[in-house]
C-alpha cells in the first residue's frame, strides 16, 4: 500500500524558514515524479514543487523560485521541501504527490497526481 506522510509544518514569522518532508512507503521513487502542492480554503490547489526521480530535474513555480529547495533522500525514500524566505502568502496546507505512471513530466496539474499525503499545514504570521 502506498503512503506519503508529510511532517514539518508549522507557524513562523515572515522571513523565516522550514523544512517539509514527506516519507514514501509502499514503492520506491525510482522513475516517478513526486510534488508539492499546496492549498488555501477556497482557492484551487496550485503546484509548488516537483523532483523527477528519472533525471533530477526540478520545477518551481514561479512564486517560489529562489526561496523554495526540493530534494531527494534516496536511502530514505524521502523528499524535502525546504522553504526559505517564507512571506505570509505561503500559508497553506502543503501537500506531497506522486502518479502511478512513470516517467510523468513535472509541472502538471494536481489531477495527474494519483496518491497524495494528508497534509501539513504551514502558517506563515507574525
Amino acid at each position: 500500500q502506498v503512503q506519503l506522510v508529510e511532517s514539518g509544518g508549522g507557524k513562523v514569522q515572515p522571513g523565516g524558514s522550514l523544512r517539509l518532508s514527506c516519507a514514501v512507503s509502499g514503492f520506491t521513487l525510482d522513475y516517478y515524479a513526486i510534488a508539492w502542492f499546496r492549498q488555501v480554503p477556497g482557492k484551487e490547489r496550485e503546484g509548488v514543487s516537483c523532483f523527477n526521480t528519472y533525471d533530477g530535474s526540478t520545477y518551481y513555480a514561479d512564486s517560489v523560485k529562489g526561496r523554495f529547495t526540493i530534494s531527494r533522500d534516496k536511502a530514505k525514500n524521502t523528499v524535502y521541501l525546504q522553504m526559505d524566505s517564507l512571506k505570509p502568502e505561503d500559508t497553506a496546507v502543503y501537500y506531497c504527490a506522486t502518479p502511478h505512471v512513470m516517467l510523468l513530466p513535472c509541472g502538471g496539474p494536481d489531477y495527474d497526481y494519483d496518491y497524495w499525503g494528508q497534509g501539513t499545514q504551514v502558517t506563515v504570521s507574525s
